[in-house]
């Protein structure tokens, strides 16, 4: 079984950016992240995109996490400031995959990249569902590509 390495565009390539702060008690024994922080940085970085591009309604996520892939590059540290870069970087018919690169901001160091593949849900019927073309061209308004219509979902 091989691993596959996240595709992550280059930063300058990258429009949108979060700070946020990890917490000292988010080290682990060994003094460093756990890696289960990187999720919640993840995640609040999706809400910040997702937010500005107001396609969250009662701060719900019309799709559900259905994947991530992390290379953990540097040990991150708690108390520390932070910038996720944030790039959706496919649009498909049901789903999406973003990018995400995570930088300790007084160091500049990068801790981490990684893909997330986010799959549209409908709470409803309980069950994938299409993602709507306000949620597609919101995106394609913010990362300045149109979806290819004959890619994968």
């Amino acid at each position: 079984m091989s691993v596959e390495t996240p595709k992550v565009p280059p930063s300058a390539q990258i429009t949108f950016r979060v700070r946020l702060r990890t917490r000292w008690s988010d080290e682990d024994t060994q003094h460093v992240l756990n890696n289960a922080v990187y999720s919640t940085l993840f995640e609040e970085a999706r809400f910040a995109y997702f937010s500005k591009l107001g396609l969250l309604e009662d701060n719900e996520f019309p799709f559900l996490l259905a994947q991530t892939s992390v290379l953990f590059l540097a040990p991150g540290r708690g108390g520390r400031e932070v910038e996720v870069e944030v790039a959706t970087t496919h649009v498909g018919t049901t789903s999406c995959t973003q990018a995400y690169r995570v930088r300790e901001v007084e160091t500049g160091k990068v801790w981490c990249e990684a893909e997330a593949r986010l799959v549209g849900f409908d709470p409803e019927n309980q069950r994938k569902a299409p993602l709507s073309e306000a949620f597609r061209r919101s995106i394609e308004s913010v990362e300045g590509t149109s979806r290819d219509p004959t890619a994968a979902t």
